[in-house]
């Protein structure tokens, strides 16, 4: 039943691939890098179509500016946040090891603006401890930043000052209730609430880097939250950050069918989404697990 459903995913993301090589989001798209790079992993981790996988990843080189950063398009150079993405994509293939360790000293050569805290701050978190951004010159949240570190370890960098840095930065943002969001903690002394899908990408990247009793009011918050989740990005992204910690819903399989039933009343969900479910079925230990063993 599983492998029907997955193969049923695959087929479907199929659809929406470029004669170049790339991915559209969604039938009739305009080309993505992110849904390309989503579509390789998903691939990769099925085991299918060797030359799907290089095309795309060919693509993504061939869209990369010459200082590493994979762009959401080139008309937009400061969306760099895709690059962390073509990391992963390119991550076990010797023919794009370029791109990869150019994407990689792009990272670790970048950040989002930072500033010393103020006293009269209404922001409770340390702005001065650096991650990276969604937007070139914009502040540091936590979504591409723990990306970013996923980049980083798959690439042997967990030990950077900057990875170490991104570590920090994602603990100083975990609320002191529990879980994560966006990137505030509070606003004006009011604690802001935690939200699944950015809980679930900063456990993931902060797997083995901290204690358990460091965050485990996130882990108990989200064990509890994941079973009412049907949404693919809230839902996938907390399966992985449960499964890096070997705290895997025993129904995971059933969540995930649930969730991709409801395209019937929805519609179709993008590739990015599509894929990150197949990833949060397959990798049961983790994202980055998965991807350091394979």
């Amino acid at each position: 039943m599983l492998n029907e459903i997955l193969d049923g995913i695959i087929a479907e993301i199929e659809k929406r691939i470029f004669p170049q090589g790339g991915f559209a989001e969604l039938i009739g798209g305009e080309y993505r890098p992110d849904a390309t790079a989503w579509a390789v992993l998903a691939f990769k981790a099925c085991g299918k179509n060797t030359q799907i996988i290089e095309k795309a990843r060919s693509c993504l080189s061939a869209e990369q500016f010459d200082d590493g950063r994979v762009c959401i398009s080139p008309k937009h150079p400061d969306g760099f946040w895709p690059t962390s993405l073509a990391i992963l994509a390119w991550h076990g293939s010797t023919g794009h090891t370029e791109s990869r360790m150019k994407a990689v000293n792009f990272l670790l050569n970048s950040s989002g603006k930072h500033y010393e805290r103020k006293p009269d701050s209404p922001a409770a978190h340390d702005p001065s401890i650096r991650g990276w951004p969604w937007i070139e010159n914009t502040h540091s949240w936590v979504e591409p930043t723990a990306l970013a570190l996923i980049a980083l370890r798959t690439s042997g960098h967990e030990k950077h000052s900057r990875a170490i840095e991104a570590k920090n930065m994602l603990m100083d943002r975990q609320l002191q209730k529990e879980g994560w969001n966006y990137g505030n903690t509070s606003v004006f002394g009011t604690e802001l609430h935690s939200m699944p899908a950015p809980t679930g990408i900063a456990l993931q990247a902060l797997a083995n880097l901290v204690s358990k009793e460091q965050i485990q009011k996130s882990l108990t918050c989200l064990k509890t939250t994941v079973e009412k989740l049907y949404t693919p990005f809230a839902l996938g992204w907390s399966l992985l950050g449960l499964s890096a910690w070997n705290e895997r819903p025993v129904n995971s399989q059933a969540l995930i069918r649930s969730s991709i039933k409801r395209q019937k009343r929805f519609g179709p969900y993008p590739t990015s989404l599509l894929s990150l479910l197949v990833l949060a079925s397959i990798c049961e230990n983790g994202l980055l697990n998965h991807l350091m063993n394979v």
